[in-house]
């Protein structure tokens, strides 16, 4: 499928100036896109393309990854990504808006939601809940300072890795295939050529900054963002993978912080199921959206 490309913009949200891509038809109502952690803002490109002739399709660039900005001391805190998406939706000046968020983008929009009840008409949760009741458990296990150390630790570490370099375009592109085996040739190599820089020598590297992930002991706790999940009214359409390594929220309860959700698990999907069952996805997202 030939993809015509959106327009790109950018604003600023705590010094840093990130990047949006806007998919036309102004007029219609604004869903906004938001992917997930080490992606960018055009894996969505199949799904914006659909979308686009009923929706006025937003999707933004998380802060340190695609063409947004890094931050400069590496940080990456939850509650900076729940900021950015706020002011997102406010620099636009959207009243009320439609979601669909992906993986951490669905941990973001999710607290969005819930801090924001009036702002979201209809929301879409691409295995994007976090805590899970293992990890929760393994929270529990440890105290604030041993989790403390160990992120002052993995921090330090972090400090010296560099973004890895791949020596031509198609190695980086059987780096995505090797990652996610769902993916079609077409899929894989659209989605690498946006997610990849080219470096002065020639190589190859990933957009995304390499400091992100190492998430500090004292964000949001899960009994808070529970609260937040609770405060959600607008309907709220949950997608999971059955071949995905998180577990279903049906299965560990998490479904039931949600005054007014269901549930699909797609068969032969894995995290990005998005990619894994599109013509399902299409189906299930536009007719919620629009019921």
């Amino acid at each position: 499928m030939t993809i015509t490309g959106p327009t790109s913009h950018s604003f600023i949200s705590q010094r840093l100036r990130l990047r949006y891509v806007d998919w036309g038809n102004p007029e219609a109502p604004p869903l906004i896109l938001q992917h997930g952690g080490r992606d960018h803002c055009r894996s969505w490109d199949w799904a914006a393309q659909e979308l686009r002739k009923d929706w006025h399709v937003i999707c933004p660039d998380l802060r340190g990854h695609g063409d947004s900005e890094w931050t400069s001391d590496g940080n990456y805190a939850m509650s900076n990504f729940v900021y950015d998406f706020a002011q997102l939706v406010q620099t636009l000046g959207y009243d009320q808006v439609s979601i669909v968020g992906h993986s951490l983008g669905g941990a973001v929009t999710s607290r969005f939601a819930g801090l924001y009840p009036e702002k979201v008409r209809k929301y879409v949760n691409i295995e994007g809940l976090g805590f899970t009741p293992r990890s929760v458990a393994d929270r529990k296990s440890h105290t604030y300072a041993e989790r403390m150390r160990e992120w002052i630790a993995a921090r330090r570490k972090g400090a010296g890795v560099v973004p890895r370099r791949y020596p031509t375009l198609e190695a980086a592109y059987a780096r995505m295939k090797e990652a996610n085996s769902f993916l079609s040739d077409e899929q894989a190599r659209h989605l690498t050529v946006h997610a990849a820089n080219r470096n002065e020598d020639g190589t190859w590297s990933w957009k995304y900054d390499p400091a992100f992930g190492r998430f500090a002991p004292d964000e949001a706790t899960p009994d808070q963002v529970h609260e937040l999940w609770e405060a959600i009214t607008c309907p709220v359409l949950l997608l999971w993978g059955q071949e995905s390594f998180f577990s279903s929220p049906d299965e560990d309860g998490r479904i039931a912080a949600f005054a007014n959700a269901r549930l699909e698990v797609y068969q032969q999907a894995g995290h990005w199921l998005h990619h894994d069952q599109f013509d399902r996805f299409m189906a299930d997202v536009t007719g919620f959206l629009t019921d």
